[in-house]
Formats: C-alpha cells, sequence, structure tokens
C-alpha cells in the first residue's frame, strides 16, 4: 500500500514538473543576444545632417526594444569621407553616410545625378535621387544595402567678389570637386577640390575666391563671414548625390523582424531627410542676410546663357559613358527622366505647398 501511494506520488510530482517545463519545450527561445552596428558619418556632430542621423539610430534601438545597440561616430572619426564607400564594404562601418563625388568613377550610373539638370529645390533633388535608384537600379551598389538617397538644394556661387554675369567668373578658382568643378570649369571658372572643413580659412586667405554649395553652408560652414555675395544661379541646379549605404553581410544577418523595422525607418528617413535639407536653406539664408552678404539673382536672360554654358558637361558624360560601353539611348533616357521627373515633382511641391528659399517664385515665401 505504501508502495502505490509513492508510486502514486512520483507521478503526481512528475507531471506538475512536466506542466511547468511545459512552456520551455513547446516555445522556441527568444535569443537575448543583442546586434551590435557601428555607423559612420564625416559630418561634424553639430550638424543638421549629423542630427537626423542620430535620430534615425536612436529610432532603430527604440523600435527593436534594445535588441540593436549603435556605436556612432560623426565627424569622421571612423571613416573620412573619400573612405567611406570601402569602409562599408569592408566591414568596417556597417553603415555609412557619404556622397558619390568623394569617390569619382565608382558609381558612374549614379553620378548622372550630378549633371546640372536643374533641380530647382532641395526637396526636389531629394526625391529625384531615390525615384532615379529605384527605378533604374544601376548594379554598380549591388554590393551594399542602400537605405537612402539625399541631396543638398541647389549648388550656388559664394564668392568673395560679386558674379553678375557669365564674364565675372572668368579666373575665379571656386571650391567645386568632382562634377561640380566640371561645372565651374564650364562658366570659365578655375575649380579647387579643397576638402569642405578646410574652405573657410581658404576663402579667407586669399586662396580661393569662393565655393559652389547652397544657402545652409552660409551658417553650417560660416561662409557669409568671409564671403559676401551670393549669385542664386538656380536654374541650373546641380547637387550632390548623398548616400546612407549598408554593408550588405550586416543586412543579411538581422533577423526578419529587425530587417522589417530597417526597411520601414528607411522609407521615413527617406521624407524625413529630404525635408531637413529643404528646411536647413532658411536659417543659412537669413544668416547670410545678417551678416550682409547680397543675394544677386539673374535675370531669365543671363540664366539662359548659364544654362548654355554647362551644357558640354551633360555631353561630355554621355561621352563618357558611351566609351564604358552604354547605349546612347539609354545614357540619353535617364537624364530624360531626371528632366521628366523634376519637372513634375516640382509642381507635387508646390501642390503640397512645401516652401524653399530657392527656386521658382512660386515655392519661395
Amino acid at each position: 500500500m505504501k508502495k502505490k501511494a509513492l508510486t502514486t506520488s512520483l507521478s503526481v510530482a512528475v507531471i506538475i514538473n512536466l506542466i511547468f517545463l511545459l512552456p520551455v519545450f513547446s516555445t522556441p527561445a527568444v535569443s537575448a543576444e543583442v546586434i551590435q552596428l557601428k555607423v559612420a558619418n564625416y559630418f561634424p556632430p553639430p550638424a543638421h545632417q549629423s542630427k537626423i542621423l542620430a535620430e534615425f539610430i536612436s529610432e532603430l534601438e527604440n523600435r527593436t526594444n534594445g535588441r540593436v545597440k549603435v556605436r556612432y561616430f560623426p565627424g569622421g572619426s571612423l571613416l573620412k569621407a573619400p573612405a567611406t564607400i570601402k569602409g562599408i564594404e569592408s566591414g568596417i562601418a556597417d553603415i555609412g553616410l557619404a556622397h558619390i563625388s568623394y569617390t569619382a568613377g565608382r558609381f558612374p550610373v549614379m553620378e548622372v545625378c550630378e549633371l546640372p539638370l536643374g533641380y530647382l529645390t532641395g526637396w526636389v533633388a531629394n526625391q529625384v535621387m531615390n525615384d532615379f535608384f529605384y527605378k533604374f537600379k544601376p548594379k554598380e551598389f549591388d554590393k551594399y544595402k542602400m537605405l537612402w538617397f539625399h541631396a543638398n538644394s541647389p549648388s550656388l556661387l559664394i564668392t568673395k567678389k560679386p558674379v553678375r554675369k557669365l564674364e565675372d567668373i572668368k579666373g575665379m578658382t571656386i571650391r567645386a570637386p568632382g562634377r561640380m568643378g566640371d561645372v565651374i570649369r564650364a562658366l570659365g571658372g578655375i575649380p579647387a577640390p579643397t576638402h569642405i572643413m578646410e574652405t573657410y580659412d581658404a576663402i579667407a586667405k586669399g586662396v580661393i575666391d569662393g565655393v559652389y554649395t547652397p544657402f545652409e553652408t552660409l551658417r553650417t560652414f560660416k561662409f557669409a563671414e568671409v564671403a559676401k555675395y551670393v549669385t542664386v544661379n538656380w536654374k541650373i541646379g546641380p547637387s550632390y548625390p548623398f548616400y546612407v549605404a549598408m554593408n550588405k553581410k550586416s543586412y543579411a544577418k538581422l533577423p526578419p523582424d529587425i530587417k522589417e523595422i530597417f526597411d520601414t525607418l528607411t522609407g521615413e528617413y527617406r521624407e524625413r531627410t529630404a525635408m531637413m535639407w529643404n528646411a536647413i536653406e532658411f536659417p543659412g539664408k537669413a544668416f547670410g542676410k545678417k551678416l550682409g552678404v547680397e543675394y544677386i539673382e539673374l535675370s531669365d536672360e543671363e540664366s539662359d546663357r548659364w544654362q548654355k554654358a554647362i551644357q558640354p558637361v551633360i555631353e561630355k558624360y554621355v561621352k563618357n559613358m558611351i566609351d564604358k560601353g552604354f547605349a546612347e539611348t539609354e545614357v540619353r533616357g535617364w537624364i530624360k527622366y531626371i528632366k521628366e521627373r523634376s519637372a513634375y515633382l516640382l509642381e507635387k511641391q508646390k501642390f503640397y505647398q512645401i516652401k524653399s528659399p530657392i527656386g521658382p517664385p512660386e515655392v519661395r515665401p
């Protein structure tokens, strides 16, 4: 009798233990491992471009409930701008921000977006960069997981001496790397590949006569202190294609739910970054006005002269791409798409009433 009672007691104990252990066997274990990522950015920490990337990182950590942790390296502390894309590919950084002009020739198809095709506003330029990438999907980016593209507002001539007509720029040395340098050369100036962080001193010391950048740099880099004239040649509208790219292996290792969060944030920050670039133009222009900068608006006739002068830059690109094996119709199709898309998006900007300090009167405050 005692033996039977003991057997019964043991059976009950085993059943109770199994009930408590059942969730362990029936529910897959959730990994507590934290995913560590490194993000590189060459902009200094106070820059809005750095701040919006910091916001992206914060959102990523919050939405993943801490399953993703990020070490952020702004100011070129991990990778300088020219080394960023290679650093992403090799895994030095998991994610990086730079622009394609720092590695001229590496992304020849996307370089069509650098041409002076008349983006007119920063918001339009940002949208076009992304739209072009997703429509044509250049194979040159196959090694990377591209998160989003973005772009500055149309580059303007910021100079020590006034440039009121095409002849005034002749012989002036202007900071303008890559394709921007081709534009300056076509206008009659002398391009200089001066690093952006060294440009202020170069202008102040008279080493160069100016810089080809948007309104926001008057404040961000304090160019308004050393250059008192801005030629608002917005109808040419060249812009730098910036990117936020990710190491492809780093992305592939992410769990499906984390990838979904990445993809959602990518869509959100594509638009947030576009609005950021557009917004920072206003305080830049206001800062210049406060410091006595003169804004020179070209007449329609003078703008037409400038647009005619830069046509060889576009034709040079077409010839180079043909030499690389691309069909002329394909290359001209990219250019046609950008021009048509820019015109379409400008109308969208008017409809959404997104104001810009540059561009046609309908979008200005």
